[in-house]
């Protein structure tokens, strides 16, 4: 086996989230130090001897610990967030896909095929239970990402649904849903409007069992728990990825799009503009607003990621893994 160079230990950066080919176990996990503009990629694999498995989906932070959902290995790891090496893992949930800490001996894993959110308890990274998803079977069942703001988890059922789910965090019950566009891909906070905004994708294709429509995006009031706007976007359009900074919502729909959260309508051209058709994940820097846009370029080769600052001006950009899927922001104490 030749020598594999050491990892060098972490500092405030970026983790980015490659999925890798599916079935290949080729996902990786690579840490981006905007400082200096360096990059060190397969950091997992480099500090733990293994490769991180199929299909890497998410990474969450909770404290020193990262929570990396590998969904086709059926896997959450457990790793420490300055070394990269694993502290444990949680086998027991079939395709993970993202993880959040609710509290101090919980958390939540959403699922692809399943009509339950798994409890995690953290410390012995064991499954204590589930949340029963009403109106929802395991064959089509999806729950996605989650958002967690005050006692209360809102959940996006995306693939073959159209819901928003609230969870109060204290019984681990389903509380209340609401019905929104067909397949919320993505959610966002808004803080300021306590608002919970949300970008479907509208199924996707024409013979979608659950409908097809234009993608939208709407807000959802937390104090009402009610749909107060919905804005149509483009007809046909993939949509994905939204995010919220400072008064503006982002996603990638034919590059960047940005829109006011007081706009009416969407916006009639990209924010940043691309010709790529394999943009695959974005997000903001909440420290400074710096837009980072992944690219999966042919979906087999090492991927790439574009650093952006707030005005959509181009930075630099950095390779990564392969299909450069989601990113993960670790900031000092």
């Amino acid at each position: 086996m030749p020598d594999v160079p050491p990892v060098q230990h972490a500092v405030d950066g970026l983790f980015v989230v490659c999925n890798g080919n599916y079935l290949a176990g080729n996902g990786s996990l690579s840490y981006y130090t905007p400082s200096d503009n360096s990059v060190e990629n397969n950091v997992f694999e480099r500090a733990n001897g293994m490769k991180l498995g199929d299909t890497a989906q998410s990474m969450s932070i909770d404290g020193e610990t990262g929570w990396i959902c590998v969904n086709g290995s059926n896997v959450v790891y457990a790793i420490d967030v300055n070394t990269y090496k694993v502290k444990g893992h949680v086998t027991d949930i079939a395709s993970p896909r993202n993880a959040l800490v609710v509290g101090d001996h919980k958390m939540y894993v959403t699922a692809l095929y399943d009509n339950r959110i798994a409890i995690v308890d953290p410390a012995t990274y064991s499954v204590t239970g589930h949340i029963e998803v009403p109106g929802m079977d395991a064959a089509t069942g999806s729950t996605e990402q989650m958002v967690k703001v005050g006692d209360y988890v809102y959940v996006n059922c995306w693939s073959y649904q159209k819901e928003i789910l609230k969870i109060d965090t204290r019984n681990d019950k389903v509380v209340d849903r609401i019905e929104v566009g067909i397949q919320p891909q993505s959610i966002a906070y808004d803080r300021n409007n306590n608002a919970l905004w949300v970008l479907c994708d509208g199924g996707g294709y024409a013979t979608n069992p659950i409908g097809y429509e234009a993608p939208s995006i709407s807000r959802i009031n937390l104090g009402t728990f009610k749909v107060e706007s919905t804005i149509g976007l483009a007809q046909y359009s993939s949509v994905s990825h939204l995010r919220y900074y400072n008064g503006n919502l982002y996603w990638l729909e034919n590059g960047v799009q940005r829109m006011s959260t007081n706009a009416a309508e969407a916006p009639a051209e990209a924010f940043i503009p691309t010709e790529s058709y394999s943009l695959y994940a974005l997000d903001i820097n909440p420290a400074n607003g710096d837009i980072y846009v992944g690219d999966a370029i042919d979906w087999q080769q090492a991927g790439a990621v574009t650093r952006y600052n707030s005005s959509g001006e181009k930075i630099n950009s950095f390779s990564t893994g392969i299909i450069p899927a989601g990113f993960c922001w670790k900031f000092g104490k």
